[in-house]
């Protein structure tokens, strides 16, 4: 897998391209989406992990909100991993991840996710280079586990977007009211250190790569939503699925 540079791949996908036409694209694929996930529950062989990541204001909750809300939610769960717990930081780093990995017939969103631990930690200088890179070994095992023990397909999407995009975004938590609730007064000092955050993420990319990274430009939500939900529907479809039939 050649590096991936964030800063040469565009936030805005292909310039010919119809929104009109990848909308209504969008909303034939989520129908799609709410049988083939009843055929993934009922089937019961496979299971899938789709993992966010994304700078703040990356769009990651209005993704699972107009993506997955349209499936049996019976089917599916979202975690959200934010700073560890007393509990949790006292177990090794994926403790607290592995507990909300997919079990077979579901699908399980990790709003962030074990990669935070080799990402905002770094960049903070929580954790040193050397311990950052054997995280890396350990979330490559994990990732092996899951995909060779349980048969669990890993989606993983950086939601890629511009800084001009995030700034316009994080003022919109300030002065719209229906944004409001989001406001983090530490938004601002971490759209800062765009820089190494993008440095890290470049790392984690080269470094954990056997699953390959999707990279998602983001600075429109309806083509983000679009290339996330039709990598989903192309995932499923690949398994072949059948409904069970009555034993004889």
């Amino acid at each position: 897998m050649s590096k991936i540079r964030l800063s040469d791949i565009s936030t805005t996908g292909p310039k010919k391209i119809d929104k009109e036409q990848i909308k209504a694209q969008t909303q034939e694929i989520l129908a799609e989406l709410d049988e083939l996930q009843n055929l993934l529950y009922a089937e019961h062989k496979h299971s899938v992990l789709i993992v966010l990541q994304g700078m703040d204001a990356s769009g990651k909750d209005g993704l699972v909100n107009h993506v997955m809300s349209r499936m049996n939610p019976q089917g599916i769960d979202v975690q959200s991993f934010k700073a560890p717990t007393p509990e949790e930081a006292d177990h090794d780093f994926l403790w607290r991840i592995h507990r909300h990995v997919p079990a077979k017939g579901m699908i399980q969103v990790f709003n962030r996710s074990h990669y935070e631990d080799i990402l905002v930690q770094r960049v903070h200088k929580w954790i040193d280079d050397k311990t950052a890179h054997k995280r890396m070994d350990a979330i490559n095992d994990f990732e092996r586990l899951l995909t060779q023990h349980n048969n669990t397909t890993i989606l993983k999407f950086y939601l890629h977007i511009s800084q001009e995009e995030q700034s316009i975004r994080l003022q919109e938590r300030i002065n719209n009211p229906r944004k409001m609730w989001k406001y983090n007064k530490n938004d601002q000092a971490e759209a800062k250190l765009w820089k190494k955050y993008m440095k890290v993420y470049e790392d984690a990319f080269e470094n954990c790569n056997e699953i390959p990274w999707i990279i998602v430009p983001s600075d429109h939500n309806w083509y983000k939503e679009y290339v996330v939900a039709k990598t989903l529907r192309d995932t499923l479809k690949s398994f072949k699925m059948k409904y069970p039939e009555l034993e004889q």
